[in-house]
């Protein structure tokens, strides 16, 4: 993993070169990583389209096998699998960030040996933060990190959490949705603030991101009747 702290540092010192506020360049950071991941947001709202076109044969599906969860969940499943529908895409992007933390974790939390060797004083403050490679000592962010990440996880799966709750991936889904958030929201309090920021504008821009296209979606949608 060593070269991903030194590559994650250099591009953070990179940038922040240019900007001059460490902060700052975190968040710029982020948006080039949420640039990269384009195609997989990409694919994480076609699947959720998926889901809201074929919402009209799953609710005959649950109203016909209601009362036969054996049978319900069989026919959802060739449902899902005639318009290649994946239930746990939505969580795709959560899960694909993983690698990209544990980098910036090590990175956030030494400063001065991957993002600063040559020695900083006061480039780590960062509004009320007075240290970004500590956590939060107001609890601001981590509130912030749970609040977007379910608010992100239910943008991007709007219909299936609501329409689909009888279906066992389904289930699962939607308690990613709640248990995801919480678990951010508790691990933020401990990490680095500087770690917890980046987690926070992915997030929303994740957020803002989903709502905008398929916001426009729907839209077409209703013009197409």
């Amino acid at each position: 993993m060593s070269f991903i702290y030194e590559l994650f540092g250099k591009i953070l010192y990179l940038i922040y070169s240019v900007i001059g506020n460490y902060g700052f360049s975190i968040i710029v950071f982020t948006i080039l990583v949420k640039l990269l991941l384009i195609p997989l947001t990409k694919k994480q709202t076609d699947n959720t389209k998926k889901m809201q076109e074929i919402q009209p044969k799953l609710q005959e599906i649950q109203k016909k096998y209601g009362n036969n969860r054996e049978k319900l969940n069989k026919e959802l499943l060739k449902l899902y699998d005639e318009y290649n529908y994946k239930p746990t895409a939505g969580c795709l992007p959560l899960l694909i960030q993983f690698p990209i933390i544990i980098g910036l974790f090590r990175v956030i939390q030494q400063p001065e040996v991957y993002v600063f060797p040559k020695g900083y004083d006061v480039v780590h403050k960062f509004l009320w933060i007075s240290d970004l490679s500590k956590p939060d000592p107001y609890y601001i962010l981590p509130v912030l990190a749970a609040i977007f990440t379910y608010f992100s996880m239910k943008v991007s799966t709007p219909q299936q959490q609501n329409a689909a709750n009888t279906d066992t991936a389904a289930q699962t889904q939607k308690t990613m949705a709640m248990v995801m958030p919480i678990m951010i929201g508790f691990i933020s309090l401990k990490f680095p603030a500087g770690l917890a920021l980046y987690w926070v504008v992915s997030n929303l821009m994740q957020a803002i991101q989903q709502y905008i296209i398929l916001g426009k979606f729907s839209r077409s949608k209703e013009a197409s009747k």
